[in-house]
Parts: structure tokens; sequence; C-alpha cells
């Protein structure tokens, strides 16, 4: 249930619940719960389909006509958007609830999800897409770049392996929408094999949820754990940073081997047009004045130390609002659209796996530690990993060896999916228009299964250097 427990309430608060919610939020099942299973089954059943259904809306637009779309042809391209889905079959849901418990229940189990990260997360990417923040990014990858010879490939290997332990000081939502833009304007426009741009679509997922784990704030899956079980920062680096750190090296450059040649090709490619030399020149040119951006970075900084309160950082993003509106001139135009749809979707999500607690927690219960490491892995791919983390708390009389496992699964696995990992919906609505016939789960996993298990041997075979 966690990206709705991510700032969890007071126990007292809880005491205030219907009994029926309670009910509904426990770990043990009634007949309700296998209905709210079905559904959504078929919630992740529509999110694998998503580029399937956009096939047939394209089919059936191109069998009219008229110039106009059809109803049925715009309502096969609203379900086939991944932002909507799990809002979409939290009506169903909301129905059901109601057909067993009532109406005024199915209402209050919706008023009394906690949507912080939600919430969070739309801010988090609004912010990192302003046009400081994302010069700043492409500035900094520039001069990284550029110091290991300033190719295609040099700045896609350093892009991948940067970007993600950045996430680790400004949250992996606002890594992956800062890795997600600068690979869409200088690594997809030259239009890599279907081959290649999957397994960096696929490296990003990966490593981003594993690039989060060096402090103990950067990702719901790490804050709740890392409070639950009382790790501290040092205790983050230590046992989880410097394996990540490690990992990703590995496996980008296992990627990189693999696709130097394409990468030498596409470098080539890249420095037959101009569209490089103008983009790079452009950036010097139009560089936002540094005060805007020191503000820019001050905002972005105060909102993640404040991520625990909505109230607050809700507050302070009006604020900012009104400053990026006298700043205009030296902004991008503010960009909502996006950052809300992935806000719908996580805020679906919340909604539905605060009912999946039965069939997870026993899941993972009486399991030893390999395998606890390996069925969180799975589980990740088809519940998001806040959502594993938060279960597994719940599970009695676990062990330091058992906590350690099933956070290394759950950050293992958080690229394997689209929602595996809650920055992921960021990165699949800024990159999809790369991919011809939409993003192919199948794909995306197997581009990711490489990553995941070198994830997974790493954190296997070095295990904690200490008890924790």
């Amino acid at each position: 249930m966690i990206l709705a427990q991510l700032v969890k309430q007071p126990a007292k608060f809880d005491s205030l619940k219907d009994p029926v919610i309670l009910q509904l939020e426990s770990l043990t099942y009634t007949p309700f719960h296998l209905v709210a299973l079905v559904i959504f089954a078929l919630a992740i059943i529509h999110t694998l389909c998503v580029y399937k259904v956009r096939g047939w809306a394209q089919i059936v637009e191109t069998r009219q006509a008229r110039k106009e779309q059809s109803l049925l042809v715009q309502l096969l391209y609203f379900l086939s958007e991944v932002e909507i889905v799990f809002a979409f079959w939290a009506i169903f849901l909301f129905f059901a609830i109601a057909s067993f418990y009532g109406w005024r229940i199915g209402l209050e189990y919706i008023n009394t999800r906690d949507y912080t990260e939600p919430l969070f997360v739309v801010v988090i990417l609004a912010l990192a897409s302003t046009k400081p923040i994302v010069d700043t990014a492409e500035r900094t990858i520039l001069w990284i770049a550029k110091k290991f010879g300033g190719s295609l490939s040099a700045w896609w290997f350093i892009l991948l392996t940067f970007g993600p332990i950045l996430g680790s000081l400004i949250t992996e939502a606002a890594a992956m929408t800062l890795c997600a833009l600068l690979l869409s304007r200088q690594f997809y426009e030259y239009h890599p094999s279907p081959k290649l741009a999957y397994a960096t679509l696929a490296l990003l997922f990966a490593n981003i949820s594993i690039g989060g784990v060096l402090t103990d704030f950067a990702s719901p899956a790490v804050l709740l754990l890392a409070h639950a079980w009382k790790w501290s920062l040092t205790d983050m680096f230590i046992n989880f940073g410097w394996k990540a750190i490690i990992g990703i090296l590995i496996a980008n450059t296992i990627y990189w081997l693999y696709f130097r040649k394409e990468l030498k090709a596409l470098e080539v490619r890249r420095n037959a047009t101009q569209l490089y030399a103008d983009y790079t020149s452009k950036i010097q040119e139009n560089a936002s004045p540094l005060w805007i951006t020191i503000v820019h970075i001050l905002v972005m900084v105060w909102i993640v130390s404040v991520s625990d309160y909505p109230s607050i950082f809700i507050a302070s993003f009006l604020f900012f609002i009104g400053f990026h509106q006298a700043t205009k001139h030296h902004q991008y135009p503010l960009q909502l659209t996006r950052p809300l749809l992935i806000g719908l979707f996580l805020a679906g999500l919340v909604i539905h796996v605060g009912l999946q607690g039965w069939w997870v927690a026993a899941l993972l219960h009486g399991l030893d530690p390999l395998s606890v490491m390996g069925v969180a892995i799975a589980l990740t791919g088809f519940n998001d990993n806040a959502a594993i983390s938060y279960l597994s708390t719940l599970v009695p009389n676990w062990g330091p060896i058992y906590e350690y496992a099933v956070f290394t699964g759950v950050v293992a696995g958080g690229g394997i999916t689209v929602i595996a990992n809650a920055p992921n919906p960021a990165g699949y609505a800024i990159l999809r228009k790369h991919f011809e016939k939409g993003i192919k789960p199948l794909n995306l996993f197997l581009g990711a299964l490489i990553p995941t298990l070198i994830f997974y041997a790493i954190y296997y075979f070095f295990g904690p250097l200490f008890t924790i």
C-alpha cells in the first residue's frame, strides 16, 4: 500500500477510520479481495497491452474515410494512454466496493488513501523539466563527456551513469525526467536501431531504480524501508550505495561493448548533421541567468526536503509558478500536462495496491533470503517497488538478512516494467514518441533483464557488510 503509505499517518488517526476500511486494508482476505485482485490483474494486462490498443486505433482510423475521428477511435486512443490505466480501472474497483459495502465505504476508501507521493511526483517532474534545470544538467553532462573525448558513446555512457546516481540527491523522479529529456534530444533524435533503443530505455529504468539507494530519501521504496527499519545515511551507502555504483558501471560497460559499433555509426550520423553543433551553441547562447538557475535549484532542494508535507510543497510550488511567470522570458512554458497524467497513474496505483497486501505478504512469508530477493524482483514488476516495500514491513519477525534481501530485490527489479518504479511512467511518457509502434513490454523486459541480474548477483554475493 505504499505509495499510499509513504507518509504513514500516526496511529491515533488509524482509529478514526471506519472498521470496514481497516478490514479492507488488513492482510486477511474476503471474497471481495478476490474481486479486487481480478480488477488489479485486468489493469496490469491493460498496462502491458497499451501499445496494441494504440495499434488498433490506428488501424480503425485508416479504414475510416471521414476526416474527424469517430468516437470509437477516440476511445481507443484514450485507452492506449498508459497514464490513465489504473485510474480507469479504479472506477470499476469503486463500484465493486460500493456493491459489497455500500456507497459511503467506497467513497471513504478512495478518500483515505495517501496521495502524497503522486502529488510530490507531479511537482518535482514539473520543476525538473524547467529550462534552467535542464540547461544545467545538459551543460554538466556535456562537460563530463568532453573530458572523455566528447563522442556520442561517451555522452551516452556518462548520462546513463551520472544521471541515475544524481537521483540519490535530487530524487529518482527528477533524475528520470532530466535523463529522459536529454536522451530524447541528444540520442533518440539520431534514430538508433530498435535493439539499441530498447536497451537504452531499459538501462535508464534499471539504473534509475538502483541509483537512488546512495541516500535514505531519494525514492519511495528507499524512504519507506530506511525509516521502517531505521537505516541511517551511512548504512545506506555502506550496504547498498557503493554496490549500486559498481552494478551501474558493469551494466553500462556490457551494453556499451555490445553496441559500440552502432554507437560509432550514430556518432558519424550526428557529425554529418548540423543539429548537434546548433544545439550545443544554443545551450551556451540561451543559458538562463545564473540567479534564476540558483533560485530553481533552491526551490527544488526545498521541495525535496519537505516532500513529506504535501500542503507545504504544493504551496511552495504555487509560489514558484508566480516566479516562473515573472521570469517567463528566460523560461520554457511550464509543462504540467505530462506531470499531472503521471500523478494520475500513481494515484490510481495507490488505490489498487491498498487491497493487495493479503497475497503479497503471504507470498513473501516463510521464504529463504535468496528466494525473497527473487520473489521481490518478480512482484515489483507488477505492483511497484514502493508497494512491495510497504507490504514487506507487515511480515512479522523479519531479521536483518531478510530486510536486506527484500530491499535489494525491489530496487533491482525496478526497471523490468513501466509500473515497477514510480518514476518509470515519466520516462515512458517522454520517450515513447521515439518508438514507432509504442513501447513493447516484452522488449523492455528483455532489455532490463541483464542489468537486473547483475544487480541481483552483486547484492547477493557481497551481502550486507554489517548487521543493519
